[in-house]
């Protein structure tokens, strides 16, 4: 998923100050050092209530300690804004042991789950990096001059886990260059000395990370201090709803997973971060590379749209959304209807789900076309239609984010919260970052909702378990029975693929055998596979994303791997 890229680039060189060739031309290139400390963004949060509607809020890592006394803008719940950039927003749980919402920094709402640590004080972690401690913790900066002869930098953590920096905003005030992250929030000082610079990474007005650079001499090196750092076939009991078996006693092949293993190793399957296989409902692999592990949340691309239509289904069971048949139209709001014409008033909600819109902004493009306007629905709403809507298949994200929005305004409160309270609680799931849209205040249903590893597997086992999860009915079994049908073919993906409500189709041939697989999928090689005949589900997480070559290698793991180790 290309999300925010094009606005990226339009903001990227806004909001600087003239040019200054001398000092343009002489910091211009590449700059390295080192943080401290590999903790520096791994925080301890806490909310302590000191009077109605005032909290102190607590911010604590080994080297920096954040403490400001806020005023909540609401009577029911806290709603706090920390900066100008960033809020907070938490609900009590009914029985006062825990406060669960997010934080909103930058275009990312960061859930937060605060268990009650005294009589008026909530604590719980968040890191804005997503990882506890760095592992390489170089960081790099490449300084250069624009268009406009003015200076502009860019941030690299050596620490690749991080899916990265988005700067924009660029500044300069003297001898300080001051830009922001538009994806976390974090904001950068950047002070320009003498064959130095000092670089500051700031959060809510305080520096949470702080290293001087020096002109680089070689190559950047990313990755990991320790390139070996893998977790191999060895779940555990993290209390997090999942039964563990030994992959023996699940019927499950060693020999096939220990080839898979060896060739990451030698580099054969390239950039693999995870492989988690449950078989008959139970974690029987798992496997982590490169230093992921259990706990980092991972960018799932649009692997997230099958998560959007998940919710879709949950809303139309809640009755809030009447049924696939409605169409756009009936949710867009009254200042877009000068939009509809004869064609766009046909398109349903079954037409989005399978990618069917008809729409001119679906394909390759999609995401540019609109991602580049300042007013996403606008946009596409405004956009010539291409074909008759439900006659032609053709895959782009337009739809998954029009998906969004329908439900978003039959709500009575915020999306994220549904889909927190209605998908993610019943599942057990609170490590987890979703990204928003254009408005950056609603999740987009495009993708980029980051989960670990064991929690997209629950996801898909949810589906292969006909809605439930631990006995629980989280989803109607009509809802992904309807999810799971082949309603369509895919006329712009290379194998034409058949799909359903956003899940894609394919079918494996090993041994002679057919498995049919049901698949989330997002760029980069991030994969859901359910393959109802072997009672199984398996995910894939990869680091692919500017590898063509590579994006469906998760397929080749699952094909010449994974499916001889479970087959049986």
């Amino acid at each position: 998923m290309n999300s925010y890229l094009a606005i990226f680039m339009l903001l990227l060189f806004s909001s600087c100050t003239g040019p200054d060739q001398a000092v343009t031309t002489n910091y211009q290139g590449n700059w390295e050092g080192q943080l401290p400390d590999p903790k520096a963004f791994s925080y301890n949060l806490t909310i302590e209530e000191l009077a109605s509607n005032q909290y102190n809020l607590t911010l604590a890592s080994q080297s920096t300690a954040i403490s400001k006394q806020l005023r909540s803008n609401s009577d029911d719940h806290i709603e706090i804004s920390i900066s100008e950039d960033t809020q907070l927003s938490l609900s009590f749980s009914e029985d006062k042991a825990e406060l669960n919402g997010f934080i909103k920094s930058g275009v990312l709402l960061y859930h937060l789950n605060l268990k009650k640590s005294g009589e008026k004080q909530y604590t719980g972690s968040w890191s804005p990096l997503l990882v506890e401690e760095l592992n390489n913790q170089s960081i790099f900066l490449g300084v250069e001059g624009n268009d406009q002869g003015e200076l502009v930098a860019y941030p690299f953590l050596g620490d690749q886990r991080f899916s990265g920096f988005w700067a924009f905003k660029h500044k300069k005030q003297k001898d300080t260059l001051l830009f922001s992250c538009f994806k976390t929030g974090l904001n950068f000082r950047a002070r320009l000395l003498d064959n130095q610079i000092q670089l500051d990474i700031l959060f809510a007005d305080a520096v949470l990370a702080s290293s001087t650079l020096s002109r680089s001499e070689s190559d950047w090196q990313f990755g990991l201090a320790d390139p070996q750092n893998h977790t191999i076939n060895s779940p555990k009991q993290l209390n997090d709803g999942w039964t563990i078996a030994d992959p023996s006693e699940s019927g499950i092949e060693q020999a096939p997973l220990d080839r898979m293993i060896k060739d990451v190793h030698d580099q054969k399957l390239l950039n693999t971060h995870s492989v988690l296989i449950a078989k008959e409902g139970k974690l029987a692999f798992e496997a982590y590379f490169d230093g992921h592990n259990a706990n980092i949340p991972h960018d799932m691309r649009s692997a997230a749209k099958s998560i959007g239509s998940a919710v879709i289904g949950i809303a139309i069971d809640d009755q809030i959304i009447e049924g696939v048949d409605k169409k756009l139209y009936d949710y867009i709001p009254e200042k877009y209807q000068y939009t509809k014409d004869a064609l766009k008033a046909k398109i349903d909600l079954h037409d989005l789900l399978t990618m069917s819109s008809g729409m001119e902004v679906n394909g390759k493009a999609s995401e540019d076309y609109y991602q580049n306007s300042d007013n996403w629905l606008k946009t596409l709403l405004e956009a010539p239609m291409k074909d008759e809507p439900g006659t032609y298949t053709d895959y782009g994200s337009a739809n998954s984010y029009l998906l969004g929005v329908c439900l978003s305004e039959e709500l009575p409160g915020p999306l994220e919260t549904y889909i927190d309270e209605k998908l993610f609680q019943p599942l057990g799931i609170s490590n987890y970052i979703l990204q928003t849209e254009d408005t950056k205040t609603d999740p987009y249903f495009g993708g980029g909702i980051h989960l670990t590893s064991r929690d997209m597997l629950k996801f898909g086992q949810l589906y292969l378990n006909q809605g439930t999860w631990n006995e629980k009915t989280v989803i109607s079994s009509q809802w992904i029975e309807a999810s799971m049908k082949k309603h369509t073919r895919l006329q712009d993906a290379r194998d034409k693929n058949e799909y359903g409500y956003q899940w894609w189709h394919k079918t494996y041939t090993v041994d002679g055998q057919a498995f049919e697989s049901v698949e989330a999928r997002g760029n980069g090689g991030q994969y859901i596979f359910v393959i109802p005949k072997l009672e199984a589900v398996v995910v894939i997480t990869s680091g692919n994303f500017r590898r063509g070559d590579l994006l469906q290698q998760p397929e080749t793991i699952l094909e010449e791997y994974v499916i001889p180790a479970i087959k049986g």
